[in-house]
């Protein structure tokens, strides 16, 4: 690990009330990747592999610091609406997984989308909704990003199209979002993000059939969190190299557990896709910490020991922590500062979640499409029902 110095930065943080005032004469670090990258049929762009030793300044390390934080402070206030019976119907968390989000998120430019399944939260937040935004949309109140009739698999953002229920079924729709970058000519790519679990589902190869006859700006990636549902990626799969089962596809794997391994990997798949090489098969290695969903306490087919090792030996947000103070990027009162701070705001989330009003009943019959049809829907307007929607 290298640590480049800069002229003297005075960093006062506000800590349980007092001001601390810290000096940082480090503006950014070198570190090598905790796992090598592969790679799959790209041996002809070995000049231009991201680098094993990544650099980060100081204000980016903190950024990820914060997100993957809010991320995972997040979903534990969203297990624990789910508890209290808040939260109703499916509820998928995102906890071990934010490196993922954050690191790819940070390699993107504004024109580029995003699509993924129904572990959405944090990609939800990333792009743009705030917290109140998301826990509102799974407590069914009108702050929430869908006006509270989506609930957790089905939230949306500019560029970002969900939040999809069905398993699978976001991969070919990302390789349609991938067209329309095509044919407008902006210059976006699409990620579209699907799990082991999904990955030996037909329409997966389809979309990558498609996609690759059509050289279409389309980065395939399989978040492996080791478990489809109950079922362990070994047990459903005569390969588990899901970054090399594209065939054609080229592929990349990285190290989804490090935020600056998966930034550097999305700099690279991402700028291969924008270049008009066509799409790429990535897959991140992660874990999710909770079940599958809230109603799978996820200790059937897994051990409580194997859990808690991930959490000592591989959690991504202590990872960063110990690069960020290990190199001087920033000391442990700052980061303790950040995690203060990011307590409170999801805590006023949490408020603004419980306390808004949920939609009004004739709200179940709006928004079917863009403009409002002057015509009745048998079935589906107001009157079908004996709602006075008046």
């Amino acid at each position: 690990m290298l640590s480049r110095l800069a002229p003297s930065l005075r960093v006062k943080v506000s800590l349980f009330g007092s001001s601390v005032t810290h000096y940082s004469t480090v503006s950014e670090a070198t570190f090598k990747v905790l796992q090598p990258y592969r790679y799959h049929k790209l041996d002809h762009m070995s000049d231009s592999f991201p680098s094993e030793d990544v650099t980060v300044t100081r204000d980016d390390a903190l950024k990820f610091y914060n997100q993957m934080q809010t991320i995972r402070r997040m979903e534990m206030a969203a297990s624990n609406l789910y508890k209290s019976k808040i939260v109703r119907g499916f509820c998928h968390l995102y906890s071990g997984q934010e490196a993922c989000a954050v690191g790819a998120k940070a390699a993107l430019e504004p024109q580029d989308s995003i699509i993924t399944a129904y572990r959405a939260h944090g990609w939800t937040y990333l792009m743009g909704v705030t917290l109140s935004g998301v826990l509102s949309e799974l407590t069914g109140r009108v702050a929430g990003c869908a006006n509270g009739k989506g609930g957790s698999m089905h939230m949306y953002a500019p560029n970002f199209y969900g939040g999809n229920g069905i398993v699978g079924a976001q991969v070919p729709l990302g390789a349609g979002v991938a067209l329309a970058h095509q044919y407008r000519g902006d210059g976006g790519v699409c990620l579209a993000l699907y799990g082991d679990g999904a990955a030996n589902q037909g329409q997966v190869f389809e979309a990558y059939n498609m996609a690759m006859l059509w050289n279409l700006p389309v980065i395939f990636i399989c978040e492996n969190n080791g478990y489809g549902m109950g079922t362990s990626a070994d047990r459903a799969a005569a390969s588990t190299n899901y970054w090399s089962r594209g065939d054609y596809l080229p592929g990349l794997w990285v190290d989804g557990m490090d935020v600056l391994a998966v930034r550097e990997a999305m700099k690279f798949a991402a700028g291969y896709c924008r270049s008009g090489k066509g799409p790429l098969v990535m897959e991140m290695a992660t874990y999710r910490y909770f079940g599958h969903s809230m109603s799978d306490p996820g200790t059937s087919y897994r051990t409580r020991d194997e859990v808690q090792e991930v959490r000592q030996k591989r959690d991504p947000i202590i990872n960063l922590k110990g690069r960020l103070t290990s190199s001087n990027l920033a000391t442990e009162e700052e980061l303790k500062a950040i995690d203060v701070e990011v307590r409170s705001l999801v805590e006023d989330a949490v408020n603004i979640s419980k306390t808004t009003k949920e939609p009004a009943l004739p709200e179940m019959y709006s928004q079917v499409h863009v403009n409002e049809p002057n015509m009745e829907i048998r079935g589906c307007d107001n009157f079908s029902h004996g709602i006075n929607a008046c």
